[in-house]
């Protein structure tokens, strides 16, 4: 286990946050979709020689995953097993828990959590005026991207050309982007 902690170790402080680009209508909330919560890790994983695995197990009432992190040494380190009831006993509704399962476990195992819409990225820097600038901006931003790669530009381009904005695109730019290229497809 001792290379795999390193490896995991190193890998977290590359770990970008799990950006809330996905829309529910039905409660009228934003959240990070698996996608996000995958591409929040995966790229600091696998530069670090970690594999993400995440295996399924029998299960009448719902499913099980277990998210498993593979060195590339051989160690490997589970994050346990999560089951999550199926809402409806039809392919959607094991569909939807798995999903959910997936995501829920992949954030449990490699300790991350959805950005927090209080400015949770704010935290980690000291610059006051910058945590402002992400809380007013970030959220358009993202409601953009649910548009597109048009419409994002545009929001982008309407913001004045600073250190904040850059710090805000070196943050956030590659899920955005991505976001914005999935709605436009």
């Amino acid at each position: 286990m001792k290379q795999i902690a390193q490896a995991l170790v190193k890998a977290q402080k590359a770990f970008a946050p799990a950006l809330k680009t996905s829309s529910n209508p039905h409660f009228k909330s934003r959240y990070a979709d698996l996608a996000a919560c995958v591409e929040a890790v995966i790229d600091a994983l696998n530069n670090n020689g970690i594999a993400l695995i995440q295996q399924t197990h029998e299960c009448e009432s719902g499913v099980i995953v277990e998210t498993i992190l593979l060195h590339e040494s051989g160690e490997q380190m589970s994050g346990g097993k999560l089951h999550v009831p199926a809402a409806k006993q039809d392919p959607q509704g094991y569909g939807s828990a798995l999903t959910y399962a997936r995501r829920y476990s992949l954030m449990a195992t490699c300790g991350i959590a959805p950005e927090d819409d209080d400015g949770n990225a704010a935290s980690k820097r000291p610059d006051p005026d910058y945590a402002a600038f992400e809380r007013q901006w970030l959220p358009m931003l993202q409601d953009a991207a649910m548009e597109g790669v048009a419409a994002l530009n545009k929001q982008f381009a309407a913001m004045l050309n600073t250190g904040q904005k850059r710090a805000l695109w070196a943050a956030h730019g590659p899920s955005l982007k991505n976001a914005a290229e999935k709605a436009g497809a």
